[in-house]
């Protein structure tokens, strides 16, 4: 056997290994190091046997404890639905015009429907509700089909244009084109530019509204939530307010549609959420019983 050779410095023998004339020891490790080292084994093997480690095809072993994350996440979320039972019933129970009455019971819808808005209106209202063309935004004070709590809770009961609620809220601007010539239509779009300041009025533009369109958008453009026509008195434009997009909705209407969310959320989510939509900013005080339209006390049934 070749003898050990060692390092006179240290006292510790060579491995054998040598390159161009440089060695390595063979220094033991320190005892702390292999003492932490046994450590974590032992730890591995407990873990093992106590918890959910070695994965299965449909599933992992159980561990003799028990218990999951999934597990823990269910009982939590028990927990919270246990703690917020009582006041989702009391607002289940709350007429929503009354909600107001109690703001404590308010902020808690509100807080709820922010939620539910988050899962189910960001993708077409954006994060922020801003909207985009297309899409309204639901933090102005400019409302379509109304904003009071009662309005809102029916468009998103109901919604709007869609076919498989029988009680959809439904209306529909009738295209102009090929019953209008070019030169009418400019003037009837620099009429309704007229009625928000951005154009001048003219004679011609100012007769044909009020011919084809103030029965849906009102006398001055003020717009009737009654009957879903949109007002044109203001800045607020859900496809575009410039000459060209407004002469192109004269001549071929865009008409969106939102979803029923009723049979898809529950009533009281929905109630949230209108909750929620009604606190952005715009939400519009309820007009007393015998001021309104017959035709608005229909739609807000």
């Amino acid at each position: 056997m070749t003898k050990k050779r060692i390092d006179e410095p240290t006292g510790t023998e060579f491995v054998g290994h040598e390159w161009d004339g440089i060695e390595e020891l063979n220094t033991p490790l320190p005892r702390w190091w292999l003492y932490t080292f046994y450590a974590t084994i032992l730890f591995a093997v407990v873990y093992v046997v106590l918890y959910p480690a070695w994965p299965l095809i449909d599933r992992a072993t159980a561990g003799t404890l028990g218990w999951s994350s999934r597990g823990d996440l269910a009982a939590e979320m028990r927990a919270a639905d246990a703690a917020r039972a009582g006041v989702v019933a009391k607002i289940a129970a709350t007429p929503i015009e009354a909600l107001a009455d109690d703001p404590a019971l308010m902020q808690a819808a509100v807080a709820g429907g922010a939620a539910a808005f988050k899962v189910n209106c960001v993708q077409c209202h954006g994060a922020g509700a801003a909207g985009s063309p297309g899409y309204p935004n639901l933090n102005d004070d400019d409302w379509i089909w109304g904003g009071t709590l009662t309005e809102i809770e029916y468009t998103l009961t109901h919604g709007i244009r869609w076919d498989a609620a029988a009680e959809t809220r439904s209306n529909f601007m009738p295209a102009f084109e090929g019953s209008l010539e070019p030169a009418q239509v400019g003037a009837l779009t620099a009429h309704v530019l007229s009625l928000s300041g951005k154009a001048r009025p003219n004679a011609a533009g100012a007769q044909m509204f009020a011919d084809n369109c103030a029965a849906c958008h009102g006398a001055g453009g003020e717009g009737l939530p009654a009957v879903g026509g949109p007002a044109l008195n203001d800045a607020i434009w859900l496809y575009g307010g410039s000459a060209s997009a407004i002469g192109k909705q004269i001549l071929a209407p865009r008409h969106g549609v939102m979803p029923a969310w009723q049979g898809r959320l529950d009533p009281v989510t929905i109630k949230m959420l209108a909750a929620y939509v009604h606190a952005r900013g715009g939400g519009q005080a309820p007009a007393p019983a015998a001021a309104q339209p017959e035709a608005a006390q229909v739609a807000a049934k």
